[in-house]
């Protein structure tokens, strides 16, 4: 079932602004974008841009009364943020350069903000004919996958944000049972965040944004209740968690 209004979180970065296009260009859904510091990348009449600090668990609840107000409801959530790089030697190569406020910040980023989300969003998605709740993962977060070490941090804050939406589409599965709650992997994409990593990237495996946001919307558009609890790559294939 096609969505009437999608709330997109991190909507200014690399890859939310190119979703934002793509959804705009593909479907008749109105968005409702997030961006914090960024000046908003572009002005459509269904798209409305909101400031938000994702540290900030006040900004879920004004976010959630003005969607209330103005949109009725929500179809979909999309949770587009995420940080890698958080200066003082992240994403760390061995065990001597971890320091404490590093791996608190990159959870604070990367793990707390699907789970305010999920906690402020849930009741205004249980009226959704076909709510989908999807948060942009990585693979490097994959315990099963992980063949490499390192980047402690950053793996550390994805295995727990992978965790934390394995919870919800569990009881999300019980409480709403048309629901779908997966984390996805974009892929290697040419964004800011990314850019400092590249240089042992394969061409055919670096994506431009545009392409990502292809890959992204066509799999989110084919979920079913069936993919409920998956960990999803950009090509539908299934990560181990």
């Amino acid at each position: 079932m096609a969505p009437t209004t999608i709330v997109l979180v991190g909507g200014s970065g690399g890859i939310g602004a190119a979703l934002c296009r793509h959804i705009l260009d593909h479907s008749v859904a109105s968005i409702i974008a997030t961006y914090h510091r960024e000046t908003v990348p572009m002005i459509h009449p269904r798209l409305e841009w909101v400031k938000m600090d994702v540290t900030r668990e006040q900004d879920y609840c004004l976010l959630l009364q003005l969607i209330d107000a103005k949109y009725g409801g929500v179809d979909w959530v999309i949770n587009c943020v995420g940080a890698l790089d958080l200066g003082s030697n992240t994403p760390e190569k061995s065990l001597r350069s971890v320091d404490a406020s590093n791996v608190l910040n990159s959870i604070q980023l990367n793990t707390i903000p699907t789970l305010l989300l999920a906690k402020y969003f849930q009741s205004t998605l249980r009226n959704s004919a076909a709510p989908r709740f999807v948060t942009l993962s990585a693979r490097v977060g994959s315990i099963g996958d992980n063949q490499l070490g390192g980047w402690y941090s950053y793996r550390c804050s994805k295995a727990a944000l992978n965790m934390a939406l394995k919870n919800i589409s569990i009881e999300w599965g019980r409480l709403m049972p048309r629901s779908c709650t997966v984390a996805l992997h974009p892929g290697t994409t040419d964004t800011t965040l990314s850019q400092p990593f590249q240089t042992n990237v394969p061409c055919e495996q670096l994506f431009s944004p545009s392409k990502t946001a292809r890959l992204l919307f066509e799999v989110i558009q084919s979920l079913t209740p069936e993919d409920n609890g998956h960990f999803l790559a950009y090509d539908r294939s299934v990560i181990d968690w």
